[in-house]
């Protein structure tokens, strides 16, 4: 039997309680999950606050905590940029430092006991809240589309319009003569499917790993007091890791996928 909060339902059983932290704050027509869009906007102005007031703040004596926080995110950005992309940019290094930190906020929300902010939105009349963007595969997928265009406009900018072209013809298998047309359309399908998959790939991993934690975190919130607190804290614990790690792998992925892109076949 359900008690009524509001006029909403609680959920009577797992199940129920599952599939309630796993549903979306929608708008009227259904089409955009608000929860998804609003947590990473605001998480978005918050590295930037962070960054900006590092930079504010930033001295060349003694530097205080947030500096070299701020200062051990870029070095270690920057080795992975200076070890897989050797072309001139000065785009890349901003833009991989912005991956990296903004999806780690992202995927750094699941750290969140599950029910804290539902609860406290309930006040406000909201019911339904999933706080992790990054366990959103239209998120997911809407980044890695963004890569996508990345990737091609990397490549026309260091190769031309004309040039990026020619490559979509002539590689991965490279022929002349009559040979070429003959595998003009072979390579083309090659390079699209190649093309594709990068954004496939990136989206799939970060959002199979987020969601995958996510559940584990609703299942735990299922379980008595006591086991909460004796499973929550490891999973936490290691949690840390797959966090960071994910971030990581989707900043060094992008940075890899636009060396190759300005590289000639």
């Amino acid at each position: 039997m359900t008690t009524e909060h509001g006029g909403h339902a609680a959920p009577a059983n797992a199940t129920e309680y599952i599939q309630h932290h796993l549903s979306h704050l929608r708008n009227a027509d259904n089409t955009i999950n608000l929860d998804t869009f609003w947590v990473s906007a605001l998480l978005g102005l918050v590295f930037l606050g962070i960054f900006y007031m590092a930079s504010k703040r930033a001295t060349a004596g003694v530097p205080g905590k947030l500096q070299n926080f701020v200062e051990w995110v870029m070095e270690l950005v920057n080795d992975t940029v200076n070890s897989a992309f050797h072309a001139k940019s000065k785009v890349i290094a901003p833009l991989a430092i912005t991956i990296f930190v903004w999806v780690w906020l992202m995927n750094a929300m699941d750290f969140l006991p599950v029910d804290l902010l539902p609860k406290v939105l309930e006040f406000f009349g909201v019911y339904k809240l999933r706080v992790v963007p990054t366990a959103d595969v239209n998120h997911t997928f809407g980044m890695s589309f963004s890569v996508l265009l990345c990737i091609i406009a990397f490549s026309i900018k260091a190769k031309g319009v004309g040039g990026w072209t020619k490559e979509l013809f002539t590689a991965p298998f490279h022929a002349h003569g009559a040979m070429a047309i003959v595998l003009a359309p072979v390579n083309f399908v090659f390079q699209m499917i190649e093309l594709v998959a990068k954004p496939i790939s990136l989206a799939l991993r970060l959002f199979g790993n987020m969601y995958a934690g996510e559940l584990i975190f609703i299942l735990i919130a299922l379980l008595p007091w006591w086991a909460q607190w004796l499973l929550g804290g490891p999973w936490a614990i290691f949690h840390i890791l797959i966090v960071t790690l994910q971030a990581f792998v989707f900043m060094a992925l992008t940075v890899v996928y636009l060396a190759l892109a300005v590289e000639k076949h």
